[in-house]
């Protein structure tokens, strides 16, 4: 049913990723005044007063499209709890290898800079919210499961 709570919780998951197309998830602000904000599209600079996109993520932005898809697909699936769960393990897999990847994507953007706690953006923590409302949908339909199960017993 497209009631119960875990549509909720993965809906949110797969609204946090979407999110990070909003958020940048680092920032580095030069002593000049300029700065270089790391998003999912790519590096934005400002330059002259101007923000200007310096470097552009094409297969970056394309990961994150389906990555964010995954839970919202999983909702409609909810006639096929096992597949529901499988599908739950797959998003935490891919949310947790797309991090990793964009780790990787800031160290090659930013170089050797040091980055201190007022580098990080709202983009830094919107993967693991993502994981975390994945976690509470696997555990809604895991309930729904016990339930279904117990209730096949009964009759």
């Amino acid at each position: 049913m497209l009631q119960r709570v875990q549509t909720i919780w993965l809906f949110l998951a797969s609204a946090a990723i979407f999110c990070l197309f909003l958020f940048p998830y680092l920032q580095v602000y030069n002593p000049d005044g300029s700065f270089r904000a790391v998003k999912i599209t790519g590096v934005q600079e400002s330059v002259g007063g101007q923000i200007v996109q310096s470097e552009t993520f094409l297969a970056l932005t394309i990961i994150t499209v389906i990555v964010a898809l995954i839970p919202l697909i999983t909702i409609f699936l909810f006639k096929n709890r096992k597949l529901q769960i499988k599908l739950c393990y797959l998003s935490i897999a891919a949310v947790l290898g797309f991090s990793f990847w964009l780790v990787q994507t800031a160290k090659k953007v930013l170089g050797p800079i040091t980055l201190q706690s007022e580098n990080y953006g709202l983009g830094v923590i919107l993967p693991s919210l993502s994981v975390f409302f994945i976690v509470l949908a696997l555990r809604g339909i895991r309930k729904d499961e016990k339930l279904i199960k117990s209730a096949d017993r009964l009759r």
